[in-house]
């Protein structure tokens, strides 16, 4: 994955200020651009800095590294631009519950646009200032209703989870259905039906041969959303007693 010139590590991106524009056309911005589209058609795997020079028009690859210093580099670049596509709000709302779960999905419709993404945020550190700002709103929303910043954290952390791990669901399954042929919703369907038989076999799993005589039940956006629900339910039985609902079946429980 590391293109990289040198040897020793390099350092952050976030510590090198972009070069200035005076003996050349190209910006750190243009190498961004460029290289989020490459991943966006080509996926993780298509991200060279071979690619990105390719796109670019009249540049070798090493040019490239004097803006972003390596591909990590480059990488941190392309996450924090992407991060900039979530709207995050400049202070929590009234109800943290709406702020949680808008902010989880705007995050997922984000990252589904931008399915590297998910594969690629695992593997550098959270540091751009988009993605700082977007961590730091949940902490905010979550301390103000009592919680420690550890716990917040923990809790940011296991909503990331959802999102990046449904969105590499999502990008396995593309790819599997994309090397079977399967481009259609009804394709997919028409596969499961043929394969029924294996199912029906000695009569074992009479429930799964039903259904994948029809298969039905939620898309994989009404499953995110389904998760997400449960996993804001989870945080708001974790919620200190202090600050627990009434009602709702919140028992206050840490």
């Amino acid at each position: 994955m590391k293109e990289n010139p040198s040897s020793a590590p390099a350092p952050l991106i976030w510590t090198r200020p972009s070069p200035s524009r005076r003996r050349s056309p190209l910006e750190r911005d243009d190498i961004v651009r460029a290289a989020v589209a490459v991943a966006d058609e080509g996926g993780a795997q298509a991200l060279t800095m071979t690619a990105v020079a390719k796109r670019l028009g009249p540049y070798t690859p090493m040019a490239l590294y004097r803006y972003v210093l390596s591909k990590d580099g480059l990488i941190d670049l392309m996450l924090d631009s992407v991060t900039a596509e979530i709207p995050v709000p400049d202070e929590p709302g009234a109800d943290w519950r709406a702020d949680l779960h808008a902010l989880a999905s705007q995050s997922w419709a984000t990252v589904k646009r931008h399915l590297w993404y998910a594969q690629l945020m695992p593997t550098r550190p959270p540091l751009g200032p988009h993605l700082m700002r977007r961590t730091e709103f949940i902490l905010r929303v979550l301390v103000r209703q009592g919680f420690t910043v550890g716990e917040a954290m923990t809790y940011a952390a296991l909503l990331d989870r959802h999102i990046l791990g449904s969105a590499q669901q999502e990008a396995e399954e593309l790819a599997m259905r994309r090397r079977h042929g399967l481009h259609s919703p009804q394709q997919l369907s028409e596969a499961i039906t043929a394969a029924r038989d294996l199912a029906a076999e000695g009569g074992r799993h009479p429930l799964l041969t039903e259904w994948m005589t029809a298969p039905s039940g939620a898309g994989m956006d009404e499953q995110f959303e389904l998760s997400l629900a449960f996993l804001i339910d989870g945080i708001a039985t974790r919620l200190p007693r202090r600050n627990a609902p009434a009602g709702g079946g919140d028992d206050g429980r840490r």
